[in-house]
């Protein structure tokens, strides 16, 4: 009578499959873009009200400010979005897509800081500006983090040995069981 003998091979390791959830990503991302674009309104009527610096827009516009009110707001919502779109094709595509979308979004919200010393306003609105957009990185870049958390899905995938029905030598009929 044979017997299989049993494999000295090590079992392979399991496989880990990610699917991402698109559903929660963007409707997580459009909610990120509603946050970011009451971020940029709130932070500009703070500094014009509060702080009386009229960033955007000249003081004689008033604290709702002009049309570069309206499309700073919207450029927010506009980035939010683009954010993820980076983090759905991260999640597609690289082996630690938190890590990348991080350094991405952190050297953005940087460029966003530092843009507004490079231009001809006072002092205090570049310094308002920045302010605002510093807030809006870090806003977009946790929501957006957190919520790619909640739109992935792991499943490990373990591929064992199975043994056959009948053992090589043997057939089907042949008298043996």
């Amino acid at each position: 009578m044979t017997i299989p003998m049993s494999s000295d091979e090590p079992e392979p390791e399991p496989e880990v499959q990610r699917r991402v959830d698109a559903r929660t990503l963007w409707s997580g991302g459009a909610a990120t873009a509603v946050v970011a674009a009451l971020i940029a309104l709130v932070g500009i009527l703070v500094c014009r009200w509060l702080f009386t610096i009229p960033i955007l827009a000249p003081r004689r516009e008033g604290a709702w400010g002009n049309a570069s009110t309206v499309g700073y707001v919207f450029a927010a919502a506009a980035v939010a979005l683009f954010a993820t779109a980076i983090m759905h094709l991260l999640l597609l595509s690289t082996p630690r897509p938190r890590m990348f979308f991080n350094w991405i979004i952190g050297l953005g919200t940087v460029i966003a800081v530092v843009f507004p010393f490079s231009t001809t306003a006072p002092v205090s609105q570049k310094a308002a500006t920045a302010l605002v957009n510093l807030v809006l990185g870090i806003a977009i870049g946790s929501l957006i983090g957190g919520v790619s958390t909640r739109a992935l899905r792991r499943r490990v995938v373990r591929r064992r040995y199975t043994e056959p029905t009948n053992p090589p030598s043997r057939t089907p009929g042949d008298g043996y069981n």
